[in-house]
């Protein structure tokens, strides 16, 4: 930023009571409410500030416009032992997630794997979420989503394919770290892009290309051109490879047909693609937790290239993020907080409260 702003910060407990109140406010049944504002603030903690409670104001836009069904719960339909599909309706796709992780959760417990296919379904945030309900029921995890265009494929120019996030994971060992891989197939999030422009930042001039296909560092232009993919060909071919499970198997929209979380003109009608495994299929929980510390410490004790003074574990910097914003509060800005302040008074809700001492920040 530019300037010099008040950086304040919220509790978790008041984050979640906020949007609790704010879905509330805007027709979401309360049991609904409180998944989302759960998943919402998971992702603050861990520090993945652009999919977070900031994605809030869009969500409440196109319920506005009516494209986004705030009433709406998932339904499951079970296909084989293993398999399940999920109808979102046009709900939050965080619920959508949620009711598909469950079934896949339960179908591993009785048969070892369980996978399960979302359609009609919405933006479900930080796909790390829905990897840690696997892991907190103890299993291993795949989590595939499709996503809205931004992307050109290997070669072309136009946007055609999301940054649709890959995730997984697996329980820990000792050291208390599981792995958590959550990552988009482009060399950065498109949500950066759009916190880049809220807080008046610039971007790297490797993220994007504007609408005339020149590098920028002007989030604006940015968001008018494209996003690229990391590793070229490689960011390319993950990004289909999300559209072929999330999108053509379930049903949903695919081939850049997912409307953007930001467009209130259409429904999204994305697609998500879950897997869960019992990590005991092939040995017991205790010999996989004891291979997983043994992988943990080689990954973090691995000699050190110059400059670093520490190696982590994939999802071991989030961990870090959550442990001390859950001690000093989720940072937001004096726009942010407006932001999601005009929200809670379009409904008559209570404010979000900022519990916390301000800070300056020199962002």
């Amino acid at each position: 930023m530019t300037d010099n702003s008040t950086m304040h910060h919220v509790t978790a407990s008041d984050a979640r009571a906020y949007i609790e109140r704010v879905l509330l406010g805007n027709g979401v049944p309360k049991d609904n409410a409180i998944i989302v504002a759960k998943c919402l603030v998971e992702a603050d903690l861990r520090g993945v500030d652009t999919h977070g409670m900031n994605r809030i104001p869009s969500y409440m836009a196109r319920i506005r416009e009516g494209v986004l069904d705030p009433k709406a719960s998932p339904t499951l339909r079970r296909i084989t032992p293993a398999v399940a599909q999920v109808d979102g309706h046009n709900g939050f796709g965080f619920l959508a997630a949620h009711m598909g992780m469950a079934a896949a959760i339960d179908m591993a417990k009785e048969i070892g794997i369980g996978m399960a296919s979302v359609k009609h379904s919405n933006h479900f945030g930080m796909a790390a979420w829905v990897v840690q309900q696997a892991l907190d029921a103890g299993m291993m995890s795949l989590v595939f989503t499709n996503s809205s265009p931004a992307l050109p494929v290997w070669g072309g120019k136009s946007k055609l394919m999301g940054t649709s996030p890959i995730a997984c994971g697996a329980p820990a060992g000792k050291s208390g770290r599981p792995f958590i891989m959550d990552m988009a197939p482009s060399v950065a999030a498109r949500g950066k892009i759009y916190k880049a422009l809220r807080r008046g930042e610039k971007i790297p001039e490797d993220w994007a290309l504007d609408k005339d296909g020149n590098r920028t560092d002007d989030p604006a232009k940015a968001l008018e051109g494209v996003l690229l993919p990391m590793g070229g060909p490689k960011g390319s071919a993950i990004a289909i490879m999300m559209d072929v499970f999330s999108g053509v198997l379930s049903g949903s929209a695919f081939a850049g047909h997912v409307t953007n979380p930001y467009d209130p003109s259409k429904p999204a009608d994305a697609g998500h693609f879950l897997v869960t495994i019992k990590p005991d299929l092939f040995m017991s929980v205790d010999d996989f937790k004891e291979r997983m510390d043994y992988l943990y410490h080689r990954v973090v004790g691995s000699d050190k290239m110059s400059g670093i003074d520490r190696i982590y574990f994939p999802g071991e910097i989030e961990d870090l993020h959550k442990e001390k914003r859950l001690k000093d509060g989720i940072p937001l800005v004096d726009a942010e907080i407006e932001a999601l302040n005009k929200e809670a008074t379009r409904v008559g809700a209570a404010s979000l409260t900022t519990s916390l001492p301000p800070l300056k920040s020199h962002l």
